[in-house]
């Protein structure tokens, strides 16, 4: 009898989905030692030595119920836009993004261990593992959130081929296919706007602090008279809320209305206010460092490994 230990430790050395671990294990009498080179001569075990690059391309992808009431969006990391590309890594990218709309899981540790909706045999860890091996690049589910709505609309928007990806919640009290089209509007703003805080309840006040504190250094080594510093700070604080806050940022589309105004026109059209609820923006590889390649570098060190 196998053990889930001997079967865990197998998985965290190789990298290897769990049903290969067992197969492995029960081919070699759980002999691990001899299972990692039936691994390797499988090429199952190929994802482990993947696992240290860095993986900072990818897609952010998002899922929308048919009736609009639940969405989710979710970023899957690959090391080069080549893979990106790759019809495979684009339906596990997209079969990942539907089962994230209806996780109970509160974290991505939690979720990649979820049963794969493509294949219940295998987890979404699993799935990814053997793509790993296949493609021969590292890969990772990043991030997901997801969205539920009972009165109003889940929407969302991809720009650039997966490189932004938005999730909408708009809550409405009337059905109208004006909302869809709202829910559009603002995805498509916040991609291009990329609004920090929903509105001024979200900002944080040490932020506000901090920006105050900034404003008025940059106020007084500009020379201006310390009786006016404190209106001239106050009025920077405004235009950061106005600049950074969703709701009061000029809409893309139309520079003469703020997304409030926008929202607050098409709410008189429907006949019951339109609110936006909360948003979820993903950027691709946000965040994530990516090495610095010396071509002329690498060259020459495998040229004198050669030697």
């Amino acid at each position: 009898m196998i053990s889930a230990q001997t079967v865990k430790e197998l998985r965290e050395r190789t990298g290897a989905g769990m049903m290969d671990c067992k197969k492995a294990l029960n081919e070699t009498n759980g002999d691990i030692e001899k299972a990692i080179e039936l691994l390797r001569e499988k090429g199952l075990a190929a994802a482990a030595k993947k696992a240290g690059r860095v993986a900072a391309e990818g897609l952010v992808e998002t899922y929308i119920a048919e009736d609009k009431k639940s969405g989710a969006i979710v970023e899957v990391n690959c090391e080069t836009d080549f893979v990106a590309a790759n019809e495979e890594f684009i339906a596990l990218t997209k079969n990942i993004a539907k089962q994230a709309s209806n996780t109970s899981s509160a974290n991505v540790e939690e979720f990649v261990e979820e049963k794969y909706i493509a294949d219940n045999n295998i987890t979404i860890k699993d799935a990814v593992t053997a793509l790993i091996a296949k493609l021969g690049e590292n890969m990772a589910v990043r991030r997901f959130q997801k969205m539920n709505v009972a009165s109003g609309v889940i929407s969302s928007y991809i720009h650039g081929g997966g490189r932004i990806g938005v999730l909408v919640k708009l809550s409405c009290e009337k059905d109208s296919e004006i909302l869809s089209e709202v829910a559009k509007d603002v995805a498509m703003h916040i991609a291009a706007a990329n609004p920090l805080y929903l509105n001024r309840d979200a900002v944080d006040m040490e932020v506000v602090e901090k920006e105050k504190e900034i404003f008025r250094v940059q106020a007084l080594n500009e020379g201006k008279p310390e009786k006016i510093v404190d209106k001239m700070v106050e009025g920077r604080v405004q235009k950061y809320y106005k600049e950074n806050c969703l709701v009061e940022q000029l809409w893309v589309r139309n520079p003469d209305y703020t997304i409030s105004k926008y929202l607050a026109e098409k709410s008189k059209e429907v006949g019951s206010a339109i609110t936006i609820e909360a948003y979820s923006r993903f950027e691709r590889g946000e965040g994530i460092e990516k090495k610095e390649e010396n071509f002329a570098e690498e060259v020459q060190k495998q040229m004198q490994q050669g030697k």
